[in-house]
């Protein structure tokens, strides 16, 4: 098990886990701290993450901004990615391909998941993700890539 996905479990069993765990991923990636997320599941083939929507992440006309969603999506990879690659391979991502397919005017969540048939064709790793508002509106769409090759002794 990944030291992330091990960190998860130990933290989230705790009282307010889930928030100190955001917190303490946000460290690990300074940048995800931008978003102020929320890590709302971690597990093998799942990562999702919810941006509140507040005046840090809006964009000129009030909704969440394109790339703090892709930033979210990016985050919610990253979490999918630590659980479900194997301890002898690692993981970078190379590429993301993403449709905006509506105004985020709320909260989102992201979303990113894969089966172990994606897995099987690795180091091309497709991710499947989205972001999706309070009321199921589906604002962001696509596929982050991954490598995935083995670790270097």
């Amino acid at each position: 098990m990944s030291s992330t996905l091990d960190l998860y479990k130990r933290v989230t069993a705790l009282p307010q886990g889930k928030r100190l765990f955001s917190v303490l991923y946000g460290q690990k990636a300074p940048y995800f701290a931008s978003i102020h997320m929320m890590v709302e599941e971690m597990k093998p083939h799942l990562g999702q993450i919810v941006i509140p929507k507040r005046r840090s992440v809006k964009n000129h006309i009030g909704t969440v901004h394109a790339i703090a969603a892709c930033n979210g999506l990016e985050a919610a990879m990253g979490l999918l990615a630590e659980a479900t690659c194997p301890d002898d391979m690692r993981w970078l991502p190379k590429g993301m391909d993403v449709k905006y397919l509506a105004k985020s005017t709320t909260a989102l969540t992201c979303t990113a998941e894969t089966t172990a048939a994606d897995w099987a064709g690795a180091p091309d790793v497709p991710v499947k993700v989205k972001a999706v508002t309070t009321d199921g509106t589906v604002t962001v769409e696509g596929i982050i890539h991954l490598w995935v090759v083995p670790k270097k002794g």
